[in-house]
């Protein structure tokens, strides 16, 4: 039989049948509110945009195989757009929901419509808002199971939790886009400060288990800048999933989330009965500034059955500048080789693609003082590229309607010059030029079903950071990790081509690089940016246009006719018009 779902939280929910031959899929349907309300989760209430009146916003639950159908009311005062993060999309690339890029934003007092299919995936996602900032607060879990009858790849836990990393500011929202971006005042287990706040010590997360049971933690870093360490006192955990791709299982006591990260992990309560810490702490990457040294952890608790009242069990948490932890997860986690939706890495490799990335300067207008570097303002740079989104007319209607002006094709496969790209330092005009980014809208087309490997490298131009690069409509191989300047010759026998990790969002190691590929299944224009919402308005992003394949099934399909407008012009939405230029 079909399955029937119900949502009424806020009696706002409907889930609808699917009447089909597929007995083990069904259309759930979901209606988001999108409202400014007042909360108070530190020292002070705060007006904030949220979805459904909650911070974090509801977990949607799917199986794999269904369709999902999204009502999004926007009742904010803001422009609102929602992203599936790490989504296939796979011929729904008009729903990915990134600003700009695929749809004008759903203003104030206005709605859409998502809907799309959820195939080939399983374990925890997100859904959070794509316009700057607004992440911080719109997101909440997307939480995908096997189809009804098909078995988890490892042990029935007894129960699922999901547990959401959040950053937190005492202040209005729009603040935040202030650079550099302000150091937060919080961060949030689950929408609680816990009792590391003197505002919060009495709201904190509580975890209840039972001795001997074991849970699923899904566990997702909302957070809007920040990657997070997470433990839990004198536990371990078993990762089985990244990035809603089984893992082959992977036993550790410490786990690094990037921004859009996820990790779904085994927790056994196999520990006497009492009281547990689970805590986050930032991890600060960039090299040659020093951790703020007030950082504190931002604690939830397990709580055992039968636990009496006691001194909870604290984590030795890492340093807050412990690049070794950090890089030590990242680069030990391995796709569950012939486990489901598992693919072997394709040898073939059609383009080939050496991004420099990191941040640079941009020029202080006259008359005005700027505090970065050199007195100048920070820019970000990929390739010597600062992306500029757009502001009259999203990309993807821009391709499809063959609009000009709004983007240039020429997004380059290489760095502008080579250099010391770890150890910056000016000595040449060339080096002058490599701190000042070109700004432009460039994209990188590719042809359909085509695999491109990317090397992405990271830079010293003004700090050797890390950075967590997210593909929007695909995931990607991970191939390698390292650090210093990559070597073609040496680093390529390094590389993993049997059961490399797979992720839509990877964080590149300061100072160092890693080596992607993914295969241009899904034609559309696809955003590649690094996933720190401070680092969105400064440009460290780029896009691809993947070409339509031979085929109508495997050809971008025309706007759904409710997608929101960013210009009442009506030439400019015009299917027939052709060669209208938008250009500034």
């Amino acid at each position: 039989m079909p399955r029937l779902h119900h949502y009424l939280p806020n009696q706002a929910f409907l889930v609808l049948l699917l009447f089909s031959s597929i007995a083990s899929s069904a259309i759930v349907e979901h209606v988001l509110h999108v409202k400014d309300v007042m909360v108070k989760p530190l020292c002070k209430e705060q007006m904030i945009p949220t979805v459904n009146g909650s911070l974090p916003g509801p977990t949607i639950n799917v199986r794999e195989g269904d369709t999902l159908v999204v009502h999004v009311i926007n009742n904010s005062t803001y422009n609102v757009t929602i992203h599936w993060h790490g989504v296939f999309q796979l011929k729904s690339v008009w729903m990915d929901g990134a600003n700009m890029i695929t749809q004008c934003p759903i203003q104030p007092s206005n709605n859409f419509t998502y809907q799309f299919d959820i195939t080939g995936q399983e374990g925890t996602l997100l859904w959070h808002a794509h316009v700057v900032n607004l992440r911080a607060t719109l997101h909440g879990a997307l939480v995908i199971r096997p189809r009804s009858g098909r078995p988890y790849p490892f042990p029935k836990p007894y129960k699922e939790v999901p547990i959401i990393f959040q950053q937190w500011w005492d202040t209005d929202v729009r603040l935040l886009e202030l650079r550099p971006a302000p150091v937060s005042d919080a961060y949030l287990i689950n929408g609680l400060a816990g009792d590391s706040y003197h505002c919060s010590k009495n709201r904190m997360f509580n975890l209840k288990v039972v001795q001997g049971k074991t849970y699923l933690l899904r566990i997702i870093n909302a957070a809007l800048n920040t990657h997070l360490f997470f433990k839990i006192a004198n536990h371990n955990v078993t990762v089985v999933a990244v990035d809603a791709v089984y893992t082959t299982p992977y036993l550790t006591d410490v786990m690094i989330l990037t921004p859009g990260q996820t990790v779904d992990a085994l927790l056994t309560a196999d520990q006497p009965i009492g009281m547990y810490y689970m805590a986050t702490i930032p991890y600060f990457s960039a090299i040659g500034i020093p951790a703020s040294p007030d950082t504190k952890p931002t604690r939830s608790l397990i709580v055992y059955e039968g636990a009496t009242s006691s001194l909870p069990a604290k984590p030795l948490m890492p340093a807050a500048n412990d690049i070794a932890t950090a890089h030590r997860f990242s680069s030990n986690i391995t796709s569950l080789v012939g486990g489901l939706h598992w693919t072997p890495v394709p040898c073939h490799v059609d383009e080939k693609m050496f991004i420099t990335m990191g941040l640079g300067l941009d020029p202080c207008p006259s008359e005005t003082k700027c505090i970065g570097p050199l007195d100048q303002r920070l820019a970000g740079s990929l390739n010597n590229r600062t992306f500029m989104i757009p502001e009259r007319i999203s990309m993807q209607e821009a391709y499809f309607y063959n609009i000009t002006g709004v983007y240039t094709g020429d997004f380059p496969d290489q760095p502008p010059v080579k250099f010391d790209y770890t150890k910056f330092e000016q000595r040449t005009n060339s080096d002058f030029k490599m701190m000042f980014p070109e700004r432009k809208t460039s994209v990188k087309t590719v042809r359909f079903n085509s695999t491109v490997e990317i090397v992405l490298q990271n830079t010293g131009i003004v700090t050797r950071e890390s950075h967590p690069m997210h593909l929007h409509g695909f995931n990607f191989y991970v191939l390698g990790y390292g650090f210093g300047n990559y070597d073609p010759v040496r680093d390529a026998r390094k590389l993993n081509l049997f059961n490399p990790q797979m992720h839509n969002t990877v964080g590149v190691p300061p100072g160092g690089w890693v080596v992607l590929r993914f295969i241009a299944n899904n034609p559309g224009v696809w955003l590649f940016h690094c996933h720190m919402d401070a680092h969105l308005p400064l440009g460290i992003m780029m896009a691809f246009i993947v070409q339509n394949g031979p085929t109508r099934e495997t050809s971008l399909p025309s706007p759904p006719s409710n997608l929101p407008q960013c210009t009442r012009d009506p030439t400019i939405y015009d299917s027939r018009t052709t060669n209208v230029d938008l250009s500034y």
